[in-house]
């Protein structure tokens, strides 16, 4: 019965977004994240972006989707946290694949562990200047990096395939 926040919604070439804004001095966000997905459209693809980790906001999140991606470093901090979050998605049931990000910049052991425990490694895409600079500025890789408009028309494929 209490306000803990606002859910915004909004169109942009063509594409629904809805996002919840929690309240300053908020901490339990799981309530909003649930009413932002009563506004989610069954008959639509639909992302949602949820924060590293398994804390209850990121759970809350992935509860109850076809798929999850998971975003992680070549480094022994990324596969920790990425074992963390296997662990999570097994136990509440959603299947998932990996990106592997700036994949030249550290080690074989995500691409180890993933092979060890039959997981799909979705994409690999290197450290690139570029992307940082494009990510800085808010400005999405597809549309400025030519060549990721097939990689990511592939990824959509492949997890298409998969669910």
């Amino acid at each position: 019965n209490k306000e803990i926040g606002i859910i915004e919604k909004g169109f942009a070439n063509g594409i629904q977004f809805v996002h919840g804004k929690l309240n300053i001095g908020e901490a339990m966000s799981p309530p909003l994240i649930r009413h932002v997905k009563e506004h989610i459209d069954p008959t639509k693809t639909v992302i949602i972006d949820a924060p590293p980790g398994t804390t209850c906001p990121v759970i809350e999140s992935v509860k109850g989707s076809d798929y999850c991606i998971l975003v992680t470093e070549p480094t022994p901090f990324g596969l920790n946290d990425l074992i963390l979050a296997v662990e999570m998605l097994k136990t509440i049931g959603v299947p998932f694949g990996i990106i592997l990000n700036r994949y030249d910049i550290g080690d074989d052991c995500v691409d180890i562990y993933a092979r060890e425990k039959k997981i799909p490694v979705l994409m690999k895409i290197p450290f690139d200047r570029e992307i940082a600079l494009l990510y800085s500025k808010g400005l999405p890789i597809i549309g400025y990096k030519a060549a990721y408009d097939s990689e990511f028309k592939n990824l959509v494929e492949k997890i298409t395939t998969l669910i």
